[in-house]
């Protein structure tokens, strides 16, 4: 359980951070019943709103006021708010149309955007549980310490309105869409590879033969793999004196009744373990930035095609998605690729882990790009750039020649293209990053 309560946590923290839901509902509630307590509080115990300068309330026993005040400000804010969720999903439109579908994920975890809503909603759920409490009957009562924080809260939201149209208009902008998503990989990076890549770990041997797997472990869920407690599948192999191999790895999508896992020493499980380990796996209807470091390439790979197509013809926005994902490949060729074997204690490999090789990824980030842009002189040349700037970061001769081979693609895919004289400073390039090459 104490496994599958770290996994349950860990959903809670993503979904708080993303969406449009938790934390705009936790800061709303949380506001609501601040104005619930802070009313009965001054209710109970008069003397609580003394501090409150008489400017504000001539008339401290007229609850018409306090009820006009609170009431006024209620009807404002729901008004704002339908006009804060237009403004929201016509950028949510614009940027699945304009951009990507899957930037919308990145929208969602807009902090600004949660905070404006919740403040919003909240000021209103203040106001409406502090409404009661400014009553004529059995005695005229105006909570007004209560009304004066409502007064507060309404200031904040004019001030909190105008910032969020401003952050809503830097937000759209492509440059800001995209190194956005190149920070939240880079997050991922640093936390799926933590270690950089001088710090190599001792990897041990393991006797028994990985390759012989005597039964699969089915999903009883469709779903992208958006995260796996390695730990858990670790303590469980270990448990129970077995050893798994996972057959797809994050990112990809398991349909139900295909295998998950490959179990060595199987009938040692028995159903009830077999449901634990399919609990150490998060699936959804979508892959998310978890630890899923592709997903977060694919976003800006999107912006970038849908630029260079003829429909919108944007080169400029393609050459910036190429600088990002060039940002994106050095930091992770700094960093140690996670062991693919987790051991025990006694050095024998209970879990072989799937994971994406650096080649996947290079192709990820610019195999599409240099098939739509070999008519395209700009992109090309930032492409080569992209190259010669990650291969001048890494001391790899195989990396560098992975670089190199991409390079040559690129050449020649616009050598049909492109005029002679317009191809010689694209071969410059070539020619430099093949230096890096020689041993």
């Amino acid at each position: 359980m104490t496994g599958r309560f770290r996994l349950l946590f860990r959903q809670a923290v993503y979904n708080l951070r993303g969406g449009f839901l938790v934390r705009p509902l936790t800061i709303a509630l949380t506001l609501g019943c601040i104005g619930a307590v802070l009313s009965w509080v001054e209710e109970s115990h008069p003397a609580f709103g003394s501090w409150v300068p008489k400017v504000l309330f001539l008339s401290r026993s007229d609850p018409q006021v306090a009820q006009v005040i609170l009431a006024g400000i209620a009807a404002s804010i729901m008004t704002v708010v339908s006009i804060v969720f237009a403004i929201l999903l016509m950028t949510l439109t614009l940027a699945s149309m304009q951009f990507s579908p899957r930037i919308i994920v990145s929208f969602t975890r807009d902090r600004v955007t949660q905070w404006t809503l919740g403040i919003f909603l909240g000021t209103f759920l203040y106001c409406m549980a502090a409404l009661p409490a400014a009553h004529s009957l059995p005695q005229p009562f105006a909570p007004i310490a209560t009304v004066t924080g409502a007064m507060l809260l309404a200031i904040a939201c004019v001030g909190l309105l105008l910032f969020f149209i401003h952050h809503i208009s830097q937000a759209i902008s492509v440059n800001h869409i995209v190194a956005r998503i190149a920070s939240e990989t880079e997050v991922v990076i640093d936390d799926v590879m933590p270690l950089p890549r001088e710090q190599r770990r001792l990897e041990l041997s393991d006797s028994n033969d990985l390759s012989t797997w005597d039964k699969p472990v089915l999903s009883d869920v469709s779903g992208y793999i958006r995260f796996v407690d390695t730990k858990r599948l670790l303590d469980l192999a270990i448990s129970y004196r077995v050893k798994v191999r996972m057959v797809r790895r994050v990112g990809q999508f398991v349909p139900a009744g295909t295998p998950l896992l490959m179990v060595y020493k199987a009938e040692r499980l028995s159903p009830e373990h077999i449901g634990q380990f399919r609990g150490a796996f998060d699936f959804g209807p979508s892959r998310t930035l978890q630890q899923d470091i592709e997903f977060g390439i694919l976003q800006i790979v999107d912006i970038a095609l849908k630029a260079i197509s003829p429909a919108v013809n944007d080169p400029t926005t393609a050459i910036s998605c190429v600088d990002h994902l060039s940002r994106l490949l050095i930091r992770l060729i700094s960093r140690e690729m996670p062991e693919p074997l987790l051991y025990d204690l006694k050095g024998v490999a209970r879990v072989s882990i799937r994971l994406i090789d650096l080649e996947r990824l290079l192709d990820s980030a610019f195999e599409q790009i240099r098939m739509y842009s070999k008519a395209d002189i700009a992109v090309s040349m930032r492409l080569l750039r992209a190259f010669g700037d990650i291969a001048a970061t890494t001391q790899n001769l195989t990396l560098r020649r992975m670089l190199l081979e991409r390079a040559k693609q690129v050449v020649a895919g616009c050598e049909h293209r492109i005029d002679t004289e317009k191809l010689k400073p694209m071969l410059i390039r070539l020619t430099a990053l093949e230096r890096l090459t020689v041993a």
